[in-house]
């Protein structure tokens, strides 16, 4: 896998549980700043919308509290920075997302739509042991209920993008992908 080419207009969501490496891959494809804290334009002009980003930015303010406190409220960020990009960006928009709600694909399903844009996913499927540590490696700790509860609804997802050969949930395409597969990715391309 040399690179992926999508139109200039789309959507594309990078998905996978949490630890998988979403934002890894956001830095890597599309040069984003770890410590942004605001959606961040690429040099091939992709908006790249990354939870990390609304992270950042309450951290400055709410760090004083338990971050489980203020995680809906970095939630609700993250989501209407992600529906602001749809509907405002001229380009692509690059989306960070689980994708392991349903609700949520649904939305950002909806809001792609509205804007007329298509809708892409990268699947990225890593175990949950390497899940984990990547999550230790960035000082995050999840709870296993949590955590359970994601990569239980990670497997039917993949299970049901396998078994249909199509794109969970009204998007035009997904790519299944590992971290080692997706490492020899040299670069995604948005292109008219």
């Amino acid at each position: 896998m040399g690179e992926l080419r999508y139109p200039a207009r789309a959507a594309l969501v990078v998905a996978g549980i949490p630890g998988a490496g979403k934002s890894t891959a956001l830095h890597t494809f599309f040069g984003t700043p770890a410590e942004a804290d605001a959606p961040a334009r690429s040099a091939q002009g992709a908006l790249v919308v990354d939870s990390q980003q609304s992270r950042v930015r309450l951290r400055r303010t709410l760090n004083w509290l338990p971050y489980p406190l203020w995680r809906p409220l970095m939630h609700v960020r993250h989501y209407t920075a992600v529906r602001a990009a749809l509907r405002g960006a001229a380009g692509p928009v690059v989306i960070h997302d689980c994708a392991t709600y349903r609700w949520s694909r649904r939305m950002i399903a909806r809001w792609t739509a509205a804007a007329g844009r298509e809708l892409h996913v990268v699947m990225l499927d890593v175990a949950p042991e390497v899940a984990r540590a990547g999550q230790r490696a960035r000082g995050r700790r999840i709870n296993p209920v949590t955590f359970a509860l994601h990569c239980r609804r990670w497997r039917a997802l993949v299970a049901e993008a396998v078994r249909d050969t199509a794109a969970p949930g009204r998007t035009t395409s997904a790519v299944l992908t590992d971290r080692a597969a997706l490492n020899r990715l040299q670069r995604i391309v948005f292109e008219d």
